[in-house]
This record gives C-alpha cells, structure tokens and sequence, in this order.
C-alpha cells in the first residue's frame, strides 16, 4: 500500500479513535489504555503509516534525532571513510546523518547551515575549520553541539576532532631527508580550497628548509587526488626537475599513480626515485611495494566525531579539541 497517502486521520478511523489518541498513542505521550495502543499500532502497521518524524520536531513533541554532517565530496574516498564512522555510530545510538556536500566552497557550506538548521537538528557535523563570517554567526546562536572536523583545531566553534597535517607534513620531510634525500618534490591537486593539504605540504616544507634541503612543488589542475592526476604531476615535475630525488604525494592514490609513471619510464622505486604517499589508503593492499606513507584513523576520527557529539546530547563533559594522531609507516619505496 502507498503509505504517502496514508494520513493519521484514516488510522484513527480504522482504529475507532479519535485523532488526538491516535496521535498519543503513535507519539507515546498522554493518557491512553494498552488495549487502545494496541489497537492503534495494528492499523499503523496493517496502513504502512509512516509519522512525520520532522512535523513532530517542529511541534516540540519529540527531540530531533536528525545530526547535519557536511562533506567537501565523495569523490575522495577519505571523506567518504570518515562519513562511515560517523554514520555507523551515529546509528547505533538511532540517530540519522543528513548529508551536505559543499564542493570546497564556503558559501555552498553556508547555505547548506542556513538549510540544515531550519529542520532543527540535533548537532551538526562539519568538514574543516573555516567558514564564512555569517556560516559562524549562524553556528555561535544555534544552540547546539557542533564538531568540525578533519583539519584539528585549538580553537574550534564548540568542539574539533581531527589531526594535525602540518605536523604530518613536517614528519615525512624530516624522515626522508632522514633517509638522505637532499632533492625533494611534492605532488597534488590543486590547494585553492583544500586547506588541509596545504597544511600537509607547507609542514613537509619546512622540514626540507630546516634540513638545507631543495624543495620542488608540482600542483594539478583542480581535480580529485586520484591515480592520474598523481601520474601526469608526476610526469610535469620530473619534466621540468628530472634530478629529484624523492617526491611526497598528497594522497596514497596519486602516489600508486607517480609509482607507475616511474615504473613506465624505467625508473627504480627507490633506488632512482623514492616516492612517499599519505592515508594508508585502500589502494595500498593491492600494490606490489609497502608504501612509505602516514597512516590516518580516518573511521576512528568520524566515529569519535559521533561520539563527542552524542556526549553533548547527553550531557556528559567534552573537551574542546580531540587528536586522533598519526603514525608514519616506512617502507620499501623510500
């Protein structure tokens, strides 16, 4: 049956009762008899009637179950891991995600607030630490918990959980020139908006610089961090400096990608180029070489996210930021 034209006049009716006891009944407030309830909840499943859990919000008649979670997209898998946790834990505490994608723009993300707050939510969930002047103002006078994560903050809205990319950055350049690699280069896509891993890349800078090492940069046109953008910027950096000696990817993805560009050349990973990626991502499982890389909780961080969250709700303490860490993993392509 079309549950959507279902109304709760018509199970009060096939119920014998009137509308307001249907309503006591479905919503669990007020006086009724059990032989009542269970007449009521036999018509709403024999009708498939559906409550509008959103109109019942509004009313005040329940407390809204519904967290807003914004995601720049998911074209990147790391956003999509971190939504997993999220959802996961979310769920098992009968929560729902509403999802946003912001496409890495600010006023996207703020008409997105302005959208999600309108349906009362019971937190929000937002990917990153910077948002327009009124995006704040909106978050500051809602009144509810509010987590940003992934780029970690010290000073966030109500609540950060994430890591410390630049500090990520900074300890892949100070391992491999470690390593003794004295000529190094960085691939990615475009840092117009990913902020995170601009902070990556200007921590493995200054590394290289306190080293009185060389540093080469090659960034993509605007794209995903995947395969074949981190092949051909691999093939541009290596064009226009073909002595470097090793190169710090912006994902594990275009890493694999650079790694084949070097294995198509007949370059030898890492006796002629050693090549460094960052996630500990998926990808890595089915690549013949252990990946030098930075290994992310990227479940853990949306799970705890969840958590902190759930513990406003609740109640319980909080603390303002929370860091999951990192562990750099060595391997046989550095």
């Amino acid at each position: 049956m079309n549950n959507n034209k279902i109304s709760l006049e018509e199970v009060a009716k096939a119920a014998g009762v009137s509308k307001m006891t249907a309503s006591r009944v479905i919503r669990n407030k007020g006086s009724f008899s059990e032989k009542t309830r269970t007449k009521v909840m036999a018509e709403v499943e024999r009708l498939g009637y559906l409550p509008n859990r959103l109109a019942s919000v509004f009313a005040g008649d329940i407390n809204s179950t519904f967290v807003g979670v914004s995601i720049p997209d998911l074209g990147n898998e790391v956003f999509g891991l971190m939504l997993e946790g999220i959802d996961r834990k979310l769920g098992a505490f009968s929560h729902q995600s509403i999802l946003g994608m912001t496409q890495h723009a600010l006023n996207q993300e703020e008409a997105w607030i302005k959208t999600v707050l309108s349906w009362q939510p019971a937190g929000l969930i937002l990917t990153g630490r910077s948002h327009t002047q009124k995006s704040q103002a909106m978050l500051k006078a809602a009144g509810i918990p509010i987590v940003e994560i992934w780029d970690l903050n010290s000073s966030p809205i109500d609540m950060s959980v994430g890591i410390n990319h630049y500090d990520s950055g900074y300890e892949m350049g100070r391992y491999l020139v470690g390593k003794g690699y004295r000529k190094l280069g960085y691939v990615g896509t475009s840092h117009l908006t990913a902020n995170a891993a601009t902070a990556r890349m200007n921590g493995f800078t200054k590394a290289i610089e306190d080293a009185g090492s060389r540093f080469t940069k090659h960034l993509c046109l605007h794209d995903n961090p995947g395969f074949y953008p981190g092949f051909y910027g691999t093939e541009q950096l290596l064009a226009s400096s073909p002595d470097i000696e090793a190169i710090f990817y912006q994902n594990d993805n275009m890493a694999v990608g650079g790694l084949n560009y070097c294995e198509t050349k007949g370059q030898k990973v890492p006796d002629d180029i050693a090549i460094a990626g960052w996630g500990d991502l998926p990808i890595l499982s089915i690549v013949p070489y252990k990946m030098t890389t930075v290994r992310v909780p990227h479940l853990r961080l949306g799970r705890m996210a969840a958590e902190v969250l759930l513990d406003a709700l609740h109640g319980n303490a909080t603390r303002n930021s929370y860091d999951v860490g990192f562990i750099l993993i060595p391997g046989s392509t550095t």
